[in-house]
């Protein structure tokens, strides 16, 4: 019972923090700029852990390498806690299902985003945050909105997005399990 409960703690503090360092680095990616906000809550939250590594990773490219390496050592700390809470701990697998685990979680980020920019869509297009989740997505859509045709005017990208998007979940999901 008492390990289910770190377990618990460990993800939730691990994916909020990660998830917000993965946020950072797609922004810099798509070149977008967040919200007051919501940029104020990213980097308040990650600029302990970026600032130093930027000193020793500097952006190459103009992306923020720092933000990615970060979600990834979090990632990987979380699964060294997980696995030495369930006394499974072996340090072969560990780089592996932390490897697995970072493509859960930009799947499931991935995923988040385009619902709700489907809901936005539905409730408030013009909703203050709209633009800035619309453009997360974009380079991700594009490419399909070029293959998936309108359908009575409605747009079935993201649907089949999400469909990719779950596949590539499921495949990452049995990989973990099987390694488990």
């Amino acid at each position: 019972m008492l390990n289910s409960i770190l377990t618990l703690i460990v993800d939730t503090v691990a994916a909020v923090l990660g998830g917000v360092l993965l946020l950072r680095f797609w922004m810099q990616v798509v070149r977008v700029r967040p919200p007051a906000a919501l940029g104020q809550f990213t980097f308040q939250l990650t600029d302990w852990l970026v600032r130093p590594l930027r000193r020793i990773l500097p952006g190459v490219g103009g992306y923020d390498w720092a933000s990615l390496i970060a979600a990834g050592l979090v990632i990987l700390a979380a699964v060294a806690v997980n696995l030495a809470v369930m006394s499974r701990f072996q340090p072969q697998f560990l780089v592996l299902l932390s490897l697995l685990r970072f493509f859960e979680w930009v799947f499931y980020g991935f995923m988040g985003l385009l619902i709700i920019e489907v809901i936005f869509s539905w409730v408030n297009p013009h909703a203050p945050l709209a633009p800035f989740i619309r453009a997360l997505n974009e380079p991700l859509l594009r490419p399909l909105r070029r293959v998936v045709p309108l359908i009575g005017n409605i747009d079935l990208s993201p649907l089949v997005l999400f469909i990719l998007l779950r596949i590539g979940l499921m495949l990452v999901t049995q990989m973990v399990m099987s390694l488990a």
